[in-house]
């Protein structure tokens, strides 16, 4: 680098490769804006001030702040590779993103890990990974993939890579599992993630004096309160069936706020192109009164130091020209995204294209052998635990209910919400089946199958009926892994998700398209309406570190229990 003639443009004696010129900067640091230019060399921010540009863009007063940051997100959840998730989420301003691969990891392990890694290269968007720490996320499921400390300590040191993600099996954190521990002793000193549903009091100051830093599953302001008195970060999630940022912005003062930033976890290419990514987040915090400066500050230089990341979270000399522009303060909708200097999306579009080559290593993993499986459900008593499902939010309630029974089977009744669910492992050909009821979903006549079944990603299946359950297990076989919807014995809608189950190569507006419509048939089999994502509802339904009950392929989960327990009411 010619350091004299980068002093020279810092200075302004010597025109820059590129000038923003005439621009209202928003300043994270002194919480203020500034007209001013700003000058950038080779992907950097050289200065802010009066500058001449070899080339300039007029900006005519608009707004310019610096990318936003999504503090926790999984990519597999949009369905995408990184760079079909760049597509979407970089003309929303979002130009970095700590990613958690533990949804990849659950199928294929440390492979899948590096398969992430190297998929995110040299594409516009920073990609930084935490390395998952919880795979499985519980010992009583079967997934693809175990993730010991021994291949955490392999890829701590891969570029990138930042820390630990977040530490689902907080119980064993909590009574001082030694397998748990060994984990986040070998990333001491980075950042670990935690994942703490609600957990306060003694538990909670256990659960971070053992070294976790963060928090991303507060549903309520006390919770996310008492954390940040502890010295966590604590992010306000907006994802597409977890949408706690409002429950929690009351919460939040000019004190506090530095410990916050925003994350969407788990949200769905439709609802990103509809309604935004992390700026949808920075978007409800000014509409509930916060001022829209401490709102992107929350979306950038918040995340920035809480990860550690020198060069993102701001617009100042030596920071990466990652930044946005925009034209109403009230409502930020971003019009041009830059990364590293370069003009990467205009008008809500992307401008960037590139091959994407897909490994064979995250390939044809789903092994189902489907006509041995049983769907009936046997029961010595009609008095039965049922999940039940809670409007924007991944939590269920555990109710109690009286169902049918017929020669000692569970008799589906259409007068009643309640459908048969399944979690049927299909990593290893080990053909155990979880089976379980589920109340709130409301369609009927039909099934709905996915291989995207968080975090071990089995095979889940909701139906009214065994017969078209299983025409969707064998639909999921034929396609190795995806999205199936089946109505009175006929497939009406597919989606193959062919890496690893979970995700697919195929463009952005193909799966945006395909999900939308499969939603829509799903609302005309009776869908209720307070279902706003019927995908991520039924995948988090085998998630047993979220509260109350959950169906993993080895039974029903009761997460405050922590332990498998019978379906009959006891």
């Amino acid at each position: 680098m010619d350091y004299e003639k980068l002093m020279k443009i810092a200075r302004g004696e010597v025109k820059a490769e590129l000038v923003l010129k005439n621009a209202q900067v928003i300043d994270v640091y002194g919480k203020t804006i500034e007209k001013n230019d700003i000058a950038i060399e080779d992907g950097k921010i050289v200065g802010v001030g009066s500058y001449q540009g070899i080339e300039e863009h007029d900006l005519k007063g608009k707004y310019v702040a610096p990318g936003l940051i999504d503090g926790h997100v999984h990519i597999e959840s949009s369905m995408l590779t990184p760079y079909g998730f760049a597509r979407i989420v970089v003309p929303k301003g979002t130009t970095t993103i700590i990613a958690d691969p533990h949804e990849i990891a659950n199928v294929c392990g440390k492979p899948g890990i590096e398969f992430m890694l190297d998929a995110s290269k040299n594409i516009p968007l920073n990609v930084y990974m935490m390395i998952p720490s919880c795979v499985p996320a519980t010992k009583d499921e079967n997934s693809g993939a175990i993730v010991t400390a021994e291949d955490i300590e392999s890829l701590m040191d891969k570029d990138r890579v930042l820390g630990l993600g977040e530490v689902m099996d907080y119980p064993s954190v909590v009574y001082g599992d030694s397998i748990i521990h060994k984990k986040i002793e070998l990333m001491r000193g980075r950042v670990i993630d935690g994942h703490a549903p609600d957990v306060m009091g003694n538990d909670l100051n256990a659960y971070i004096a053992a070294g976790v830093m963060t928090d991303h599953e507060c549903t309520i302001k006390e919770s996310m309160l008492e954390r940040i008195k502890r010295g966590m970060y604590v992010h306000l999630r907006e994802g597409s069936q977890t949408r706690n940022t409002r429950a929690l912005l009351p919460g939040l003062n000019k004190d506090n706020m530095s410990r916050v930033l925003f994350c969407t976890d788990d949200k769905h290419p439709f609802d990103i192109k509809k309604e935004g990514h992390i700026n949808f987040n920075v978007n409800l915090a000014i509409d509930a009164g916060i001022d829209p400066v401490d709102a992107i500050a929350m979306a950038t230089l918040n995340a920035a130091t809480c990860y550690h990341l020198p060069y993102a979270g701001g617009i100042a000399p030596g920071k990466d020209a990652d930044l946005f522009v925009f034209s109403d303060l009230k409502h930020i909708e971003p019009e041009t995204v830059y990364f590293k200097g370069n003009i990467v999306a205009e008008n809500d579009e992307p401008r960037f294209e590139m091959e994407n080559h897909i490994p064979n290593v995250v390939l044809n993993t789903v092994h189902l052998d489907v006509d041995q499986i049983s769907f009936d459900l046997y029961l010595k008593s009609a008095e039965v635990k049922v999940i039940g499902l809670i409007e924007n939010n991944i939590t269920t309630k555990q109710l109690r209910r009286t169902v049918k029974i017929k020669d000692g089977k569970f008799l589906y009744d259409e007068t009643k919400d309640i459908l048969k669910l399944a979690v049927i492992e299909r990593h290893h050909h080990r053909k155990t089946v979880g089976l379980g009821l589920v109340e709130g979903f409301g369609f009927k006549d039909g099934a709905l199958a996915m291989t995207v079944a968080h975090d071990s990603h089995n095979l889940i299946i909701v139906g009214s009926n065994d017969h078209d359950m299983r025409l969707a297990a064998e639909k999921i076989q034929v396609i190795q892994g995806g999205i199936v919807l089946v109505q009175k014995g006929e497939v009406i809608e597919y989606l193959p998700l062919e890496i690893g189950g979970i995700m697919t190569n195929a463009s952005e507006t193909h799966v945006q398209k395909t999900l939308l419509d499969m939603k829509e048939k799903i609302m005309n089999m009776g869908l209720r309406k307070e279902v706003s994502d019927p995908f991520i509802s039924l995948a988090f339904l085998a998630l047993p570190v979220i509260p109350d009950l959950k169906l993993t392929d080895r039974g029903l989960f009761d997460v405050n229990q922590f332990k498998i327990v019978s379906i009959e009411e006891e």
